[in-house]
């Protein structure tokens, strides 16, 4: 059996009330609640992304420089053209 530890918390004020409330209806602690919420957050916890890879297509040993400024036009461009 695992020992348990005395630790402080700082609480949002809503969730403090929200755990005393569930408390009260299960008859419990809120340090149970506490408890019972992180033991669930920790048993679900998402699976771990891939990482993010950009697929770029061209040659990779001439790559295109592009002033902030040349795109912006570029992209107003394509913008007029497709909302005809």
């Amino acid at each position: 059996m695992i020992t348990p530890m005395r630790t402080t918390l700082v609480l949002d004020d809503r969730l403090l009330t929200e755990a005393k409330k569930r408390a009260a209806d299960r008859n419990t602690t809120v340090s149970e609640v506490v408890n019972d919420a992180l033991r669930d957050t920790f048993e679900h916890r998402e699976k771990p992304r891939r990482p993010f890879r950009l697929i770029t297509y061209g040659d990779p040993s001439k790559p295109d420089h592009i002033s902030p400024a040349q795109m912006k036009v570029t992209l107003e461009d394509e913008d007029i053209e497709r909302f005809r």
